[in-house]
């Protein structure tokens, strides 16, 4: 081992801990009494305090975006998680609010009819090829409703009771081809008789046994005529949305789609006392 590299090492340990005396002793000095030596020392350390100061600044200002873009993101996921609850809180007063109309709606019905008709939820549609029927369960002991009796909506007519069992009731809808209401155009008064089409596909009906010299259009309301007792009159039915008149036979052809959804259908009114002979349907609007 070379002999002098114990002192080599031991020189540049020294020099290394008095670079720091030298630069603390010439930074507190007066300026008016450096001496050659002091400003010496001055004129290095310029360039390594500048260099200092510069990667002070920048690593400064690094740790200043960084902890402002933590606290950013902190914001935007608190602003994302109030705005999704306020949305979602939105979303059900909407949905408050359309339910509220359509309870008003029923209650303005269910007061419009005569008597004292039952409200039932609907719990399910059998639709099969033969026949078009949705199970209704009845908000109170079903002994009141018996065969037969008118069923309507919101919108409309829904159809008659087919059977009773309990508090389930079955009811026939206006589009089976087993139905038939006796309707009039609520424009002209033209007579006719709507019967479903019993069609799987889609709810559907046509109207029979309206004159060919009878006067309907695409687009007109089709009520309850009244006749028979079987319906309050003025309920609406069906839409007409396509009329044939041919040059031959007594009849035209008429065809139209109920105005109740059945595929929304929720609820429905059971109409338990005999029709009058006066409107008692509030008129939708056109």
């Amino acid at each position: 081992m070379n002999p002098y590299r114990r002192y080599q090492d031991a020189f540049i340990v020294a020099v290394l801990l008095a670079v720091p005396f030298f630069f603390l002793r010439a930074s507190i000095r007066d300026p008016q009494q450096l001496n050659g030596l002091d400003r010496l020392v001055m004129r290095m350390a310029a360039p390594v305090q500048y260099v200092s100061s510069l990667i002070a600044r920048e690593v400064s200002n690094l740790w200043g975006n960084f902890v402002y873009l933590v606290e950013v993101k902190a914001d935007h996921q608190r602003l994302a998680y109030e705005n999704a609850r306020l949305s979602d809180r939105v979303r059900r007063l909407e949905q408050n609010e359309i339910e509220l109309r359509r309870v008003k709606r029923l209650l303005g019905l269910r007061e419009s009819v005569q008597g004292d008709p039952i409200s039932a939820q609907v719990i399910g549609k059998d639709l099969t090829e033969f026949f078009r029927v949705a199970s209704v369960v009845v908000d109170r002991a079903g002994r009141e409703v018996r065969p037969n009796m008118p069923v309507i909506a919101l919108d409309g007519v829904v159809g008659k009771v087919q059977r009773v069992s309990g508090e389930r009731v079955d009811v026939l809808l206006a589009v089976d081809s087993g139905s038939g209401i006796d309707v009039v155009d609520e424009l002209t008064q033209a007579r006719g008789f709507v019967r479903g089409t019993g069609d799987p596909s889609r709810y559907s009906c046509h109207v029979e046994l309206m004159q060919r010299t009878d006067e309907v259009n695409v687009g007109d309301l089709l009520v309850t005529s009244g006749v028979g007792r079987a319906f309050p009159r003025g309920i609406p039915v069906a839409r007409v949305t396509k009329v044939v008149k041919r040059d031959f036979g007594m009849y035209q052809v008429v065809e139209a789609v109920p105005t109740v959804d059945f595929s929304r259908l929720e609820e429905v009114l059971i109409i338990t006392s005999p029709p009058g002979d006066e409107p008692a349907f509030p008129r939708p609007n056109r």
